[in-house]
């Protein structure tokens, strides 16, 4: 068993709780210098009529197909790949990364005042096995005045995250509830990361 896995993400949170488990890492991250180029924006395409929890465990899915076509096509060593996703869901509407300054106000102005659900699935392959995991939470926000959006979306924290915010930021101000996995919210929940882990047999 090799003493580390790869981390196929550019989440610096996901590293940072990787980190945190005390786990041995390398990243096996997209469009490095020089490799083919991989469409991220497509593997993240929502199917019609998919529900959350079917949408974030195949995309999860598909970026560890592409990691694992990845660390062949660089001819590294072969060690665990892991990989994961967060996707926010309001009912059945999926809330992926913004594209915009004002896709992010528009985001969390349908947010303020409700709860809404984070699902974050990951996934670990283990030479020919893959173990797969979810992670659900709920998280509530209070009522949000436009100028409180405003000045959130002005911060520039909200792109880049599902949902438009990142709980471990200045969101957690208007947080006024969550039940679930904090670390999952974040982008990499660690009990289940854990599990898988240790199923591999790779020490945590």
């Amino acid at each position: 068993m090799p003493d580390f896995i790869y981390l196929a993400s550019q989440s610096p949170r996901r590293r940072q709780l990787l980190e945190q488990l005390g786990v041995a890492y390398q990243l096996l991250v997209p469009n490095a210098d020089g490799d083919v180029v991989e469409d991220a924006e497509a593997i993240e395409a929502v199917l019609p009529g998919e529900a959350p929890a079917a949408y974030v465990q195949r995309v999860t899915g598909l970026k560890l197909d592409a990691a694992v076509a990845r660390r062949v096509r660089r001819g590294l060593a072969d060690a665990p790949i892991l990989c994961s996703d967060t996707t926010v869901a309001l009912g059945d509407t999926i809330y992926g990364k913004p594209d915009d300054a004002g896709h992010a106000s528009r985001m969390l102005q349908a947010l303020a005042g409700l709860e809404h659900q984070v699902l974050t699935a990951v996934a670990l392959q283990d030479g020919a096995r893959r173990l797969q995991a979810l992670s659900v939470s709920r998280v509530t926000f209070a009522a949000m005045t436009q100028a409180q959006i405003d000045a959130y979306v002005a911060t520039g924290e909200p792109l880049g995250k599902a949902g438009a915010y990142g709980i471990q930021g200045r969101a957690a101000a208007h947080v006024e509830h969550l039940a679930g996995s904090y670390s999952g919210i974040m982008g990499l929940p660690m009990f289940e990361t854990a599990n898988l882990l240790r199923e591999a047999g790779f020490p945590v």
